[in-house]
This record gives C-alpha cells, sequence and structure tokens, in this order.
C-alpha cells in the first residue's frame, strides 16, 4: 500500500520538465491574466496528460506558495484526487470519518484540514441535500478536488478499513488516552462523531483505541474542525520524529 504523498511544484520550467518525465501532475494553477505564449502552452499539456486547471488572481498564487516568491504558476502532484472506498483505503495512510456530522460548514473545515494534513481522503456519512455539499466544497477552499471526499455509511467504510487492515482511532471526549500517548501512523482511520450526539458506545467498542483532545476552559468541548486539527498535527509531529515525512 502506498500513501497518497501530495507535493507541490513552483514555476513554469519546474512543471513542464516534471510533465515532460510523465510526474503525476494533478492541478495546475495560473493566473487567469496571464496569457504568455509559454503559460498557454504549459495549460494544453497539463490539460493533456489530465491534470485540472485552475485559473486564479495573483492573490491565489501568492496564498499558495510555500517559500514566499509568488511564481507564475504552482502544480500539485500525487496520487489521483479521486477514488472509490475501495481504491481510498488501498492507499495506506490517514482517512478520517466523519460521522453523522450535522453542519456542513464543520466538514468543508474538516476536509481542508484532512488535506492540509496529508491524509489520503475523507468519508463522510451525513444527510446532506445538494446544497449542504456545495456549501462542503465552498468551505473546503477547493480541497474537496484534491482528495477523495466519499459519502458512505460508516459501517460501510470501517468494514473496508477492517479488511485492508487499518487501525480505527476515534477521537471523544471519554477517550482515556491523549493524542500523544497514541501511535497515531500507519494506515489508520480517525473516527469523529457529530456536534451534537459524538459517537455512540456501541461505535466506540469497534474502536482500537478513543482519545480525547485535552481541555482546560469552562466550555466542554472543542469545535469540530478544532479537535481534528490537533490530532492532524499531532500525527504529523509523530511522522516528523520517526523521519518518515514522505509516508503520511
Amino acid at each position: 500500500m502506498a500513501p497518497s504523498v501530495r507535493w507541490q511544484l513552483a514555476g513554469l520550467q519546474v512543471i513542464s520538465d516534471a510533465l515532460a518525465v510523465g510526474q503525476p501532475v494533478r492541478v495546475l494553477l495560473v493566473e487567469r491574466d496571464d496569457r504568455a505564449p509559454e503559460t498557454l502552452e504549459l495549460i494544453e499539456r497539463a490539460r493533456s496528460c489530465g491534470a485540472d486547471v485552475w485559473l486564479g488572481g495573483p492573490g491565489d498564487l501568492r496564498r499558495m506558495s510555500r517559500d514566499g516568491s509568488v511564481e507564475r504558476a504552482i502544480a500539485m502532484l500525487g496520487a489521483e484526487p479521486r477514488a472509490d472506498l475501495e481504491g481510498l483505503f488501498a492507499r495506506g495512510g490517514a482517512v478520517w470519518l466523519l460521522h453523522r456530522a450535522s453542519y456542513p460548514s464543520n466538514v468543508g473545515f474538516a476536509v481542508r484540514t484532512a488535506e492540509v494534513s496529508g491524509a489520503d481522503g475523507v468519508v463522510v456519512d451525513a444527510a446532506f441535500n445538494h446544497d449542504d455539499r456545495t456549501r462542503v466544497a465552498h468551505v473546503s477552499m477547493g480541497a474537496d478536488r484534491l482528495l477523495p471526499v466519499l459519502w458512505h455509511a460508516t459501517a460501510t467504510a470501517l468494514e473496508v478499513a477492517a479488511r485492508r487492515g487499518y487501525r480505527t482511532i476515534a477521537i471523544e471526549d471519554v477517550g482515556a488516552q491523549a493524542p500523544w500517548e497514541v501511535d497515531l501512523t500507519g494506515p489508520v482511520v480517525f473516527v469523529v462523531g457529530s456536534e451534537r450526539d459524538g459517537l455512540g458506545a456501541d461505535l466506540l467498542a469497534r474502536c482500537d483505541a478513543v482519545v480525547r483532545v485535552p481541555m482546560a476552559g469552562f466550555v466542554p468541548s472543542y469545535n469540530l474542525q478544532a479537535a481534528i486539527s490537533a490530532v492532524a498535527a499531532e500525527r504529523l509531529r509523530q511522522l516528523a520524529s520517526r523521519g518518515a515525512h514522505g509516508a503520511l
């Protein structure tokens, strides 16, 4: 199994060279008003290789740049952003499972956090209509186009995960361990409950571990996205401490 590591290349020539040797360029971001011949040629080459072309403004390129320099083109490389449930769990990294989520905006933030932290994908168990799913995509700031976001029942997702050898880790305030006390690396599906009801006892019993993000204030719980961020960052810390930057 190979986790769906995503990485960024910047610069017209660098991206052109990557396309020339067949590297998996999935997304190309260029400024919409850049009509220079070399830019238009790169767009056509990227499209011919199956890449999704995003046309943005100067602010988009500046926001997506990682080293402070603003290039005329930025590309994402990595695994195919689309997959079915079996294909997602064949990748062997981290998958976030949002069990009966209630609010589309929270799911959108969660999708963005999952992508930023290098997860393989997100599975959502929620009765969202078309408008709700559109809201998820909007709030994710395009992250839903960079990794698989699938809509399945929790039981179905956990069945596939178990068959693929994934560990299941729940995030719930009844957990007995902090995130840094549990191994969060390797093939793992993180299960997060609804903002209203959390995770039930039957579902918690199916998990290999239940972690609790520490709290010290008066309000009894974090926002869904904040809890996901805390655990995602701890997973990245554990991977970095083991020198496993490329095994997200």
